[in-house]
């Protein structure tokens, strides 16, 4: 008996942090918005639809925003007002489905082959969704629908904001084959360049190449590229799964050199890793900073305590120590990642029975 055909959503926020900024005070509204930074120094966090416009975006130093964008207005990040909203979201998705996988605060896949309202179409769950999201938030959503998690997300970056794709079986192969190569999701910018550089320019070119020359050239993942050029993606939906790390990176479109935009990040990036550990009732002993120069050498550093720790201060307080521990990075940085591990969730203590503490 052959399987059903899987429905499967991803939902992404427009510009979640922005967006919520100009939610909360009406004079943002339709003006560029920053989070993040000011106009003397730092790094956006986020930026509006209407900043974006002027080529400002996450990761950019504040100074080249502001530049690009004379009238740009900075506001302060307010990450505890965006992991309410991102909670309140999260109870809509769980109205229609326990399978839903948080990729970060603003996005999710949830499988809806199969639903606690009974609905055949994935189409209009989405569409639901989006408008409960609306109604109960003031904020906007895109969706894309398809039948698997890599069209999925490729369906809900096509129309955004506030936009709606529907990637059906019988279009899939034709769509990935056209696209670019750069759109591709799980194709970043150092490998899209690669492929460019080789001759992949679009979808097309890549399912022309063999597997075993895909992973020649770029290791086990090859065969990933292999098969989403075929608009493959088996990977399911995973609302439970028990990891091993909790952590967040990211990549910066301009390399940092100051030691205070490397902490600003950082502190983003512990905000993000301890609301994943709050979200899956984790504590961590290990903290790990990973550093990638514009060189692409990597570098980790870590660090383990006897007690544990959850919140994004005391995070944020290790990964700055690693950063300084046994000296700052000499050489620009382009990514940054925070990763906490040695991992203790709720259910195990309460198995055991034991005492803990959250802070050290």
């Amino acid at each position: 008996m052959s399987q059903p055909i899987r429905k499967i959503i991803h939902i992404d926020m427009d510009a979640f942090f922005a967006s919520v900024e100009q939610r909360d005070n009406p004079e943002l509204r339709g003006k560029p918005v920053a989070v993040g930074g000011s106009r003397a120094r730092g790094v956006v966090a986020a930026a509006s639809y209407e900043a974006r416009k002027y080529g400002v975006h996450s990761a950019l130093a504040s100074k080249i925003a502001a530049q690009r964008c004379p009238h740009l207005i900075f506001v302060k990040a307010r990450f505890d007002v965006y992991s309410a909203v991102s909670r309140q979201i999260r109870e809509i998705f769980f109205s229609y489905t326990d399978l839903v996988e948080p990729l970060s605060l603003d996005e999710a896949y949830l499988d809806v082959t199969e639903n606690k309202i009974g609905m055949p179409s994935a189409t209009i769950i989405a569409n639901q969704i989006r408008q409960r999201i609306f109604e109960e938030t003031g904020l906007t959503a895109s969706a894309g629908v398809s039948y698997n998690k890599f069209l999925a997300k490729i369906a809900s970056d096509m129309n955004k904001p506030n936009g709606f794709t529907l990637i059906t079986p019988d279009k899939a192969e034709e769509l990935v084959a056209s696209l670019d190569i750069g759109k591709f999701h799980g194709i970043g910018k150092v490998t899209a360049a690669k492929m460019q550089s080789m001759g992949i320019i679009t979808g097309a070119d890549l399912r022309a190449r063999s597997e075993e020359e895909l992973v020649r050239n770029f290791g086990k993942t090859g065969r990933y590229y292999y098969r989403i050029a075929r608009a493959q993606d088996e990977r399911d939906v995973q609302p439970h799964r028990v990891r091993k790390s909790i952590g967040s990176e990211r990549t910066f479109e301009t390399d940092l050199a100051e030691e205070e935009t490397m902490l600003e990040q950082l502190q983003y990036l512990a905000k993000e890793v301890a609301h994943d550990m709050e979200r899956l009732k984790a504590t961590a002993k290990t903290i790990t900073l990973k550093i990638k120069y514009f060189d692409f050498t990597l570098n980790t550093r870590s660090k383990t305590f006897l007690s544990e720790f959850s919140s994004a201060d005391a995070i944020f307080t290790v990964a700055r120590d690693l950063l300084r521990t046994p000296q700052l990075p000499q050489y620009p940085v382009r990514l940054l990642g925070i990763s906490a591990s040695s991992l203790l969730y709720q259910h195990d203590r309460l198995q055991e029975g034991y005492q803990f503490t959250l802070e050290f």
